[in-house]
């Protein structure tokens, strides 16, 4: 029986946030075709920047997990807003690829990652299960320490 996403979420206890405006020259997801395109999210809360700096410096990999797991609820609310408010749309995640802002020698991006991953997991089920993509930058807008974009199959 496939996992109903809307009811996870219940069982989970998590609210999804508003989803985010774009803020600069593009849009927040792209349906085409079954695939949607959901842009970066960043670890917002109450639509602040919640986990600021770079892992490696200021920013611990409990932190970093917390910021991916922040961004994988803004990709949900992305999502479900694009679905005109039904999560129950999403056949599966296909990929998500993400950056991770951190010092030179800091290697653990996957780790962080998981974050989101595991929210992934926890929501959709098999269908949240995905390829991936950890990449380390020097910075990322707002001086967050994660930013997570995906693409979701949409039935």
């Amino acid at each position: 029986m496939a996992t109903n996403p809307e009811t996870r979420l219940t069982e989970l206890g998590i609210t999804l946030p508003v989803p985010a405006a774009a803020v600069a020259n593009y849009v927040p997801s792209v349906l085409t075709g079954s695939l949607l395109f959901v842009s970066g999210q960043l670890p917002l809360e109450n639509g602040k920047a919640a986990v600021v700096g770079r892992l490696g410096d200021t920013v611990t990999i409990e932190d970093g997990v917390r910021a991916a797991r922040l961004c994988g609820l803004n990709l949900l609310a992305q999502a479900r807003a694009a679905c005109g408010g039904d999560l129950n749309r999403v056949k599966r995640l296909v990929r998500m690829t993400a950056f991770v802002a951190g010092t030179p020698d800091f290697f653990d991006q996957p780790k962080v990652v998981n974050g989101a991953s595991d929210l992934m997991v926890e929501v959709l089920g098999e269908a949240g299960r995905h390829a991936r993509v950890a990449v380390g930058v020097a910075a990322l807008p707002l001086n967050v320490a994660v930013e997570i974009e995906a693409i979701f199959e949409i039935a």
